[in-house]
């Protein structure tokens, strides 16, 4: 008896680690939007503005992370509610109209042969956001494997896909800010735009399945 209480013991601490983790990444998530937003208009880099509202759009989708670890902790069993799916239909719509904004505008870019002022914020935006997503990640995947919960770990492989948008945008801004290259910042845009794509079409997969499938 006391082996199994001291194990339900050491499962609710993971569990509050969990949150505790999703709680930091939609801290993460809303701060890194409103400075990369913010800086991407005024240095006029849209790669570094989409990203900031791909951050504004994973903010819905870390609160429904956490209230998934909350369900999942009182009932390890139970499927995929209905508060989670409509976070994830507002999160796949979120990156569907990202994408499409983000197409339209390189186009319009391309047309009249805007460039940025500067992608400066960009490289310290994505350093930042590399460093500490990192620390996310690794911190999300050994919580889920204490636990051996897929969702917790499909969790953990979704941050390494905001890894590879900071990559892209540290990218693009260091190869502009050395160079100063046409059309630079509008192909860091595009894998952005990529990415959008992909984790759109994967939040509506999930609304129709209760599989904890992984956005990488």
């Amino acid at each position: 008896m006391e082996i199994l209480l001291n194990s339900i013991v050491n499962n609710d601490n993971k569990y509050k680690n969990a949150f505790i983790l999703s709680l930091l990444t939609i801290t993460f998530a809303l701060a890194e939007a409103l400075f990369s937003t913010y800086y991407g208009f005024n240095d006029e880099s849209l790669t570094l503005f989409g990203f900031g509202v791909g951050s504004f759009i994973e903010v819905v989708s870390a609160i429904g992370v956490a209230h998934m670890i909350v369900r999942i902790k009182n009932n390890e069993k139970s499927n995929r509610d209905n508060f989670e799916r409509t976070a994830l239909r507002i999160t796949g719509t979120g990156f569907y109209i990202l994408l499409a904004g983000l197409i339209i505008t390189v186009a319009h870019n391309i047309w009249i042969g805007h460039n940025p002022a500067t992608t400066i914020s960009g490289v310290v935006i994505s350093l930042f956001s590399i460093a500490l997503m990192l620390l996310l990640y690794f911190g999300k995947k050994k919580v889920g494997n204490q636990l051996n919960s897929d969702a917790i770990l499909a969790d953990a492989a979704c941050t390494k896909v905001c890894i590879y948008t900071s990559i892209i945008l540290l990218t693009a801004s260091v190869i502009y800010e050395i160079t100063k290259l046409n059309f630079i910042d509008d192909i860091g845009t595009l894998g952005i735009a990529y990415f959008s794509f992909k984790e759109g079409k994967e939040c509506f997969e999930k609304t129709k399945s209760n599989k904890h499938c992984s956005c990488c």
